[in-house]
């Protein structure tokens, strides 16, 4: 498996996003998940993502539970920040210092570790300065309980304030061929301070897969239902997107989901995408993307077939949106 470097962390190329496995998305099966994590070590892929939010504390407990024992062979990636009542309802972003410590510890708990590799703000807390926030996290790193920091989808302003604080190891936030804002000022903010780049949602949440052809393709528990791009006439605009991903991949000889890692990881060296799967099926069809070498031909055709800004809709519900790039 190859390695980059996020900061001075050293990662797997791909990592694996472990949402699904607990939260959001429907089809859940805990001892596939299992099964799929181990699957993880074993093909190299040791870079794990999960959240304090994800199944309100749920994933991180799974994921502690598997890793028992396998500690050293992983890199546990965890977040903060996005607060949920018992009800599930989403009641915003807490960046507050006492919040963190707290959340901090009870991350450790649930993971079955005294440490984590790297800590994330999940979203700016809007009330609280960035520069309390980090100098928070900065404690846990000078007491040892986090290695490395991090923040989620951060604006560049806000990314070069935490800096100043404490050096900020990765900036993870969505971006595939449908979801292509930071290449605008993030990436290159990114580039020029040294800080890596986590790449969730590579697969625009399933959809470049071409598994996804109607909107009754998703359950009804599915929280994509209430995502725009999945609503209405923008489902059809991005469907014909698709169909043209899955032209160039057939003619690849790929999946059209390893068409578009294979993309996301040619478009710079301190780029990581994380896909989120909880079936070893879909595990080792994204590990098989690291095989797909694109010429500047086929990266040429892509870009014609999905320039940036194509996708149509937003990439969450109004209320959501007003919570990214902060």
């Amino acid at each position: 498996m190859k390695t980059r470097m996020l900061g001075e962390l050293e990662v797997s190329i791909l990592g694996l996003g472990c949402m699904g496995m607990s939260d959001f998305y429907s089809g859940r099966d805990e001892e596939e998940s299992i099964r799929t994590i181990h699957r993880s070590l074993e093909l190299g892929v040791s870079f794990f993502d999960t959240a304090a939010d994800y199944g309100i504390g749920k994933n991180e407990e799974l994921l502690g539970k598997v890793l028992k024992g396998h500690r050293h062979e992983a890199v546990i990636a965890t977040k903060f920040g996005i607060v949920r009542g018992a009800d599930d309802a989403f009641l915003g972003a807490n960046g507050r210092p006492e919040y963190i410590k707290s959340s901090c510890e009870a991350s450790l708990r649930r993971l079955g570790t005294d440490y984590i590799d790297l800590y994330y703000q999940h979203r700016v807390d809007p009330d609280t300065p960035i520069e309390e926030t980090v100098g928070a996290m900065s404690d846990l790193v000078r007491e040892g309980k986090v290695r490395y920091i991090g923040l989620s989808e951060a604006a560049p302003a806000t990314i070069r304030r935490a800096n100043t604080v404490h050096p900020v190891t990765a900036l993870q936030t969505e971006y595939s061929l449908w979801s292509r804002e930071v290449e605008d000022e993030i990436l290159p903010t990114c580039r020029e301070l040294g800080i890596g780049f986590v790449a969730y949602s590579p697969l625009g949440r399933g959809f470049l897969t071409g598994q996804i052809q109607k909107f009754e393709d998703l359950a009804e528990d599915d929280y994509r239902r209430f995502s725009p791009r999945f609503q209405g006439g923008h489902f059809q605009k991005n469907l014909d997107l698709v169909a043209k991903i899955r032209e160039i991949a057939k003619e690849k000889g790929c999946e059209p989901s390893q068409l578009a890692l294979s993309w996301l990881i040619a478009q710079g060296e301190n780029i990581v995408p994380i896909p989120g799967t909880k079936r070893r099926k879909y595990l080792e069809q994204n590990v098989g993307a690291l095989d797909i070498m694109l010429t500047e031909t086929e990266l040429a055709l892509i870009e014609e077939a999905l320039p940036k800004g194509t996708a149509s809709g937003e990439r969450y519900p109004e209320t959501a949106m007003k919570g990214v790039n902060l």
